[in-house]
């Protein structure tokens, strides 16, 4: 399942990043959102607008279509 699919306040572990970009994945890492970390889906802006996630106790933004390539398994 992909990280959009979750529903606001849903738990899941990271499974696959390797879809997005190297700078991406990057910028993921230095958040500490890697895989086989587990993440709190939020909320997703409207109009296509950034996801917002909690990871490692800091809520983080990112862009719909990355989050569309990020893998999860719910938990």
């Amino acid at each position: 399942m992909i990280l959009t699919e979750l529903k606001p306040g849903d738990k899941g572990k990271i499974t696959d990043v390797s879809k997005v970009t190297a700078l991406v994945q990057s910028r993921l890492l230095d958040f500490g959102v890697l895989e086989g970390k587990e993440v709190c889906y939020k909320y997703a802006l409207p109009f296509g607008g950034p996801c917002m996630l909690e990871a490692c106790g800091q809520c983080i933004g990112i862009r719909r279509k990355e989050a569309m390539c990020i893998q999860v398994e719910q938990s």
